[in-house]
């Protein structure tokens, strides 16, 4: 199918059938040879991830990017990242064959496999599973870097001008008599990962491989190149010509939201910087199930897609949970790894950057989604690995706390979480805290302030009076309760405290100080909001507070923006906090006033 007609007859379904009849008896062979000779199929595991790499080898993903060839470029990439799933953290024992197929299994649509690019009889036609010759080219190449004994490959019987096979370094495979399989005398890992423009092999050893690898030998005729793409020979009369599969017309990709609870201000953010075509993935129609927790605004150009059942099913399951604790954190994650799998298993090929909610980051890259795709993440939390050091240090100064301590997320997903905001590009968030954390990678946006509205019955200023002081949260360790009772203890002070979860211990801070629960109309008649936490991603109490004009003593993690109203600790100290509870009676209370901008581009 070359661009000359005149060069090349065009296939028929003649010889395309007696190419199929041909496959299907070698096929027939090699699966009952399998029968009593078929290698295993290796397992995951951790023992050798930290072990040498052996032989590594890498090439690029986005090779073809103009329209007409983007669909199946795109679809050997998606190939490409289910494959990498399949092979990425096996471990091969020493002696065992590791075979390509028996590995990977069948290219099938149930499995993820699309349509990708495949070259067959010299064209390079759309095929389901096509473009897996890539890998398998870095598998052969990683081979022979580190050693391993080839035990079967196969050459292209055409070459691509500018590839591999050029260099007698390629390694076709066809499902499942034409294989690639290898062996070492010792055992090793194999990793196989995509970043967002690289398909990259690695192959670890705990020790080194002495033999020398046999190669088979390739042909020793010369491969002719190969005569044509389908999408661009222009020979659309060939029945292999996909010109009339409309999910792979001409097309340059588009951009998917994946999101989940609703920031405001990310909501804006994302609906400034959504092109028309983009797919928004969203927990709920948080406007038709009146869920504003929800309530997205995709521009009308965008393409929805709820998440309905799975976060139905999320929130009857939350429902059973106790407020506070382990199990709930567990829980919690659990379904953040639902929610990630269900927008995995429906977006498409042809997305080629993503915007993430954080909590689903983790999930999506284990799952492999986020391989060959660039993204950003909608920050709104420290990452775990922060978090959970922000948490020890608060349990080492309060060991009796029995919530400091109680949960932590497993090593792997703080690793995979690290390891995707490593390779993010923008970091997205209001929050002023965890802006700094990331430093010049963060893009740093307004919060929402509230409308201004009037006080109400706010107590009169009484420097000898004591004060009334508004705790917009549950009494917990992580939000600084132990610091802010032994600040207020022997004083008159009243704390009034919105949240129901407690400690839970038998010497519960709030016994030592003058407190009573509390609901949101208390607050326009507080003193003071005060919020002394280790630990607060989203202080929206507190920004009301502040639009109301009550003040507001914060510790600076809480990510408050500048105010003449806030005053800020560098962290809960009752020392401090005592200092700046004290400071009410001296300041004059001020009118209602907005937020110092806080926007800025990324540097």
């Amino acid at each position: 199918m070359s661009s000359d007609p005149n060069t090349r007859e065009l296939p028929s379904r003649f010889e395309a059938l007696l190419f199929g009849l041909k496959t299907r008896v070698f096929q027939c062979r090699r699966a009952a040879w399998d029968l009593r000779h078929r290698p295993a199929r290796h397992p995951r595991a951790q023992s050798l991830e930290d072990a040498p790499v052996l032989g590594s080898a890498e090439s690029p993903l986005w090779t073809q990017t103009t329209p007409a060839e983007f669909p199946l470029t795109a679809g050997k990439i998606e190939n490409l990242r289910v494959a990498a799933r399949a092979l990425d953290g096996i471990e091969v024992p020493a002696g065992r064959i590791f075979s390509f197929w028996r590995q990977l299994g069948r290219t099938t649509r149930s499995r993820g496999y699309t349509i990708g690019r495949e070259l067959r009889e010299g064209c390079l036609v759309p095929s389901r599973g096509g473009g897996l010759c890539q890998l398998s080219g870095l598998l052969y190449q990683a081979a022979l870097a580190a050693g391993l004994e080839i035990v079967e490959r196969h050459a292209h019987s055409r070459t691509i001008p500018g590839s591999d096979a050029e260099k007698d370094r390629d390694a076709t495979v066809f499902w499942n008599y034409v294989d690639l399989r290898f062996r070492a005398p010792v055992a090793w890992r194999l990793e196989v990962r995509l970043d967002a423009t690289t398909l990259a092999v690695r192959m670890r050893s705990g020790s080194p491989i002495d033999v020398v690898s046999r190669k088979t030998e390739a042909t020793e005729l010369p491969r002719p190149p190969a005569t044509g793409d389908c999408l661009t020979c222009n020979q659309t009369e060939c029945f292999r010509h996909p010109s009339a599969i409309t999910s792979h017309a001409p097309a340059l990709g588009h951009s998917a939201f994946f999101l989940d609870a609703r920031w405001p201000e990310l909501d804006r953010w994302c609906a400034g910087h959504a092109r028309e075509g983009d797919h928004w993935f969203t927990p709920l129609d948080g406007h038709k199930w009146r869920k504003p927790n929800y309530r997205w605004n995709p521009p009308g150009h965008a393409v929805a897609c709820h998440a309905t059942i799975p976060t139905l099913r999320r929130s009857i399951q939350q429902r059973r949970l106790p407020a506070q604790g382990a199990i709930r954190q567990a829980a919690l994650l659990r379904a953040d790894a639902d929610l990630a799998s269900y927008y995995d298993h429906r977006i498409s090929p042809q997305c080629r950057h993503l915007v993430v909610s954080q909590n689903l980051l983790p999930h999506l890259w284990q799952l492999g989604t986020l391989g060959g795709r660039t993204f950003d993440v909608l920050v709104t939390r420290w990452p775990l690995a922060e978090l959970h050091r922000r948490l020890d240090t608060a349990s080492r100064q309060q060991p009796d706390s029995p919530t400091l301590g109680d949960f932590r997320a497993d090593d792997e997903l703080v690793r995979s979480e690290t390891e995707a905001l490593e390779q993010a590009g923008r970091l997205i968030t209001p929050h002023r805290a965890l802006a700094s954390h990331f430093g010049h990678r963060a893009w740093l946006i307004d919060w929402d302030m509230p409308h201004p509205t009037t006080p109400g019955t706010r107590p009169p200023h009484d420097s000898s009076a004591p004060l009334r002081l508004f705790l917009p949260c549950s009494p917990l360790g992580r939000k600084g309760i132990h610091e802010l009772a032994a600040a207020l203890e022997g004083t008159d002070h009243e704390l009034l405290v919105l949240g129901r979860a407690r400690e839970d211990s038998a010497d519960d801070p709030l016994e030592s100080i003058r407190w009573h629960p509390a609901t949101l109309s208390d607050l326009p008649t507080c003193h003071a909001l005060i919020l002394p936490a280790w630990v607060e991603h989203q202080p929206r109490l507190a920004l009301r507070a502040l639009a109301h004009g009550i003040p507001v003593i914060a510790t600076s993690t809480c990510g408050l923006p500048q105010h003449p109203l806030l005053r800020t600790l560098p962290e809960p100290n009752p020392t401090l906090l005592a200092d700046a509870i004290q400071s009410l009676h001296t300041e004059s209370p001020a009118p209602p006033a907005t937020a110092t901008a806080d926007h800025a581009a990324p540097a």
